[in-house]
Order: structure tokens, then sequence, then C-alpha cells
């Protein structure tokens, strides 16, 4: 049913595009209204947009997707201008902003060369727990290198010491075994080495050059050196956690937000006071204990246009990715796609819930 539903409202926007809608929509004042912030989180620089394309995008693709923003005429903003221009009204015709998750080493290599040679301004939601400990993150590693290995068949009993044996064919069969190593590491309470120890184990089991990985820097968040580099040339880092969860308990999840900036403050030397909630995860109580750690504004991963009624606690972005069509981010632009997307909105917070798990759902704490 989702196949179908995504088939027919492309062949609406195709519709709409062919009938003028989208070039009407793009100069009205409707859209001038609102605001477009697009969030993307890997691209590839080997066959990763091929494992996951709800994660990963070719650079091909990305490249076609800032040609497309300049081609439309799109104001690319900062966010910090971008957020003051829309609740003061100001924004000019089809504001646009660049926000990437994580801070993957993969923007430093193939995101940002492409971005800097359009000279689009472009915001960094930096995790820095897995930058200080430059490897990489242990659940999507080995997600991954499951994945290189979907023609086998794994024994855990040399991992976990369970007598289980998986089948790599399937997503559901390389989940499992994601779910259960990730399981085994919390109850064992492996620190971040004994994590990359245990991946590094499962790579050799597989057959797999896990050193390739680690000298391509697959999967790994963006060091201080790279992170201090891309300051001088104009990138915008602000608070993702430290550690990529958001506690439900009040001082773990200030704690989160003082660890993290005071790491992006050591790296850069400068304060920051936007953030995003990791895997778009939000709940009412956050709100009040981000004011409390002094932030300025919060974005989710809800798929919706930011109007000056949009709380700056609670902003909408789109979740770019492989599967988004090029007449879907076209209609996003221009803004009629908008008005189709699915609406998964948590009635209490107003908010949708968690739309994505880039880093998996165990916490990444040592």
């Amino acid at each position: 049913m989702p196949h179908i539903l995504n088939s027919l409202r492309r062949t609406v926007l195709r519709t709409a595009k062919l009938a003028g809608a989208y070039a009407l929509a793009s100069h009205s004042r409707w859209r001038q209204q609102r605001l477009l912030i697009l969030a993307y989180h890997g691209i590839s620089q080997s066959d990763e947009h091929l494992w996951n394309p709800t994660l990963y995008m070719s650079g091909e693709c990305f490249s076609q997707r800032m040609e497309t923003l300049k081609r439309s005429g799109c104001h690319v903003l900062s966010l910090s201008e971008a957020l003051g221009r829309l609740y003061e009204g100001s924004l000019p015709e089809l504001s646009v902003v660049l926000t990437f998750d994580d801070g993957a080493y993969d923007f430093y290599s193939r995101a940002y060369p492409i971005i800097e040679s359009h000279g689009f301004p472009v915001t960094v939601y930096l995790t820095t727990y897995y930058s200080q400990f430059n490897k990489p993150v242990f659940p999507v590693n080995c997600s991954y290198l499951l994945w290189q290995a979907r023609n086998a068949r794994l024994r855990l009993n040399p991992l976990t010491g369970e007598d289980f044996i998986a089948d790599l064919a399937t997503e559901s069969g390389r989940a499992a075994v994601v779910r259960r190593l990730v399981e085994y590491s919390c109850r064992q309470h492996l620190s971040a080495e004994a994590k990359d120890g245990l991946a590094r184990q499962l790579s050799a089991q597989l057959g797999i050059d896990y050193e390739r990985i680690i000298g391509e820097r697959i999967l790994h968040i963006m060091s201080p050196c790279e992170v201090r580099e891309l300051v001088a040339r104009g990138v915008d880092f602000q608070l993702h956690t430290h550690r990529h969860r958001t506690p439900a308990d009040r001082n773990l999840f200030i704690k989160e937000i003082k660890d993290n900036r005071e790491s992006i403050h050591g790296m850069t030397g400068q304060s920051s006071v936007h953030f995003c909630y990791p895997d778009g995860e939000f709940k009412p109580q956050f709100v009040d204990w981000l004011k409390e750690a002094g932030i300025h504004s919060a974005t989710t991963c809800c798929p919706r246009l930011a109007t000056p009624k949009t709380n700056v606690f609670a902003l909408p972005r789109l979740i770019d990715t492989s599967k988004v069509s090029a007449v879907t981010f076209e209609g996003w632009v221009c803004g009629v796609s908008s008005l189709l997307a699915r609406r998964e909105v948590n009635i209490q917070t107003g908010v949708s819930g968690p739309l994505e798990n880039p880093l998996g759902a165990e916490n990444i704490s040592i």
C-alpha cells in the first residue's frame, strides 16, 4: 500500500508540474512566508547508498539536488538568518536551509565540496563522542558489514556465545544479528574500544577487510581537525547531543547538551545555540530543558514547511534521501509536495515521531 500511495503522489506531482502549479507556487506569497529546511545524513564514499538508501545518497544525486536549488532560484540561507527572517516575516522567495545530521566524515570528503562550489551556507548538527573516538559508529558499522556479506551465513557463537546461525540474505535476518550484537554489548557493558573490537571480529568472520573500512573512514564521524578546517571555510556546527541520545531524565538530558556544547566549542571556539533532536525524538518536557540550556531553536524530522506560527523548538525538516524522487524534491522546493505529505503527527505534541534512526537505537556512550 505505501508503494502504491507513493506512486500516486508522484503522478499527481508530475501532473501539477506540467499544469504550471510548480511555477505558480514558487512565486506565491504563500511560499514566501514559508521556510524549507532540508536534512541529510550521508553522501556515499563507496556503496553506502545501495546498503541504506534511507540514510545515504550518491554524490551524483546530491549534486543534482544542489543544481535544482540553484536552477530554481532558491535563496539558500544560513540557519540563524533564515530563522530570524522567518519570524520577522522577511523571508525572500524560495527560502531554503541546508542541514546535515551527525557530522559524518563523508560530509567533509563528499558533501561539502559540492555545497562549497555553489557558495551555499550549511549547518552540521554534530554528535561529538565518535568525533573524539574516531572509529566507525558501532550499530551502523555492524549493519554495513553484514550487508556486505549478505550471501553468507553467520555463526554467532564466536561473537556472543549464542548457539545461533543467521541467514544474512534478508534485511530482517541482518537486523536480527545487529540487534543481538547491540544487546550483547549492553549486557557486557562494553566500552567503545571493546565494541570496535567486536566489529573487527565480525569483519574477520565474514571475510571483510576491516582495515579498508578504517582507512576509507566509512561510517566515521569527522575528527576535531576536520571540524576546525570546515569552520575556517564557513561551516556552521550546532548541537546534536554528545552521545546521540535524549534521556528522559532532566539532568542527563542537560548533561548531553553540556558535553556536546563543550566539545564543539573546543573544536570551533564558537558557542552553539541551535539543536537537532537525535532520531527526531521529541517530547514536550524537552522544550523547557532546552530553554534552560540556552538553546534558541530545535529541529525535528517532521516533513513540512516552517511558518511564522511554527514552534521554534519543533521546527520541521524534509529528510531528503535516495528514495525521494526528483519531481517530489522539486515539489518540496516550490511547496506543492508539502500539501501531499503524510501527516503522522502526535496529537499531544503537534510533532511527528521518529522518522529515521541513523546511529541505531543504542546509546553511543562508553
